[in-house]
């Protein structure tokens, strides 16, 4: 049903794009005053352009069916809920304390930490109040 869908689409979007490249623009009315052949036409005096119109509306509600089709059927290919229960899950697992690495001369984990700590020598002086 897919398949047929998609090919139905296809070739309504080409007769579209060739349906349209076909249609004149309104200035080609204009040349028609001046002797421009009406008569010539395969539509007749009146041309096609209510012809061409109609037919271009029809097959636009055509292509914007079968998009809506193909959206409701890619919707309901990708269901959620139908995820392969087979598919293994990876389990992330903590680095034991041997796994990780230690420099030579660092210290142990002694409570120490990283971030010196404020010694009375280095403790920036009071400010005094002068007045």
């Amino acid at each position: 049903m897919e398949n047929i869908i998609i090919v139905v689409h296809v070739l309504v979007a080409l007769a579209i794009i060739g349906l349209i490249l076909l249609q004149q623009g309104k200035g080609a009315e204009a040349g028609a005053s001046f002797g421009g052949g009406a008569s010539q036409t395969v539509f007749g005096s009146q041309g096609g352009g209510s012809f061409f119109a109609k037919l271009t509306g029809v097959l636009a509600f055509t292509f914007f069916v079968t998009s809506f089709s193909l959206a409701i059927i890619a919707k309901n290919k990708a269901d959620i809920t139908a995820i392969d229960p087979d598919i293994p899950v990876l389990e992330q697992v903590a680095p034991e304390a041997s796994d990780i690495p230690v420099l030579p001369g660092a210290a142990t984990d002694s409570g120490a930490s990283d971030i010196p700590a404020i010694t009375p020598e280095l403790a920036p002086a009071p400010a005094e109040n002068q007045q």
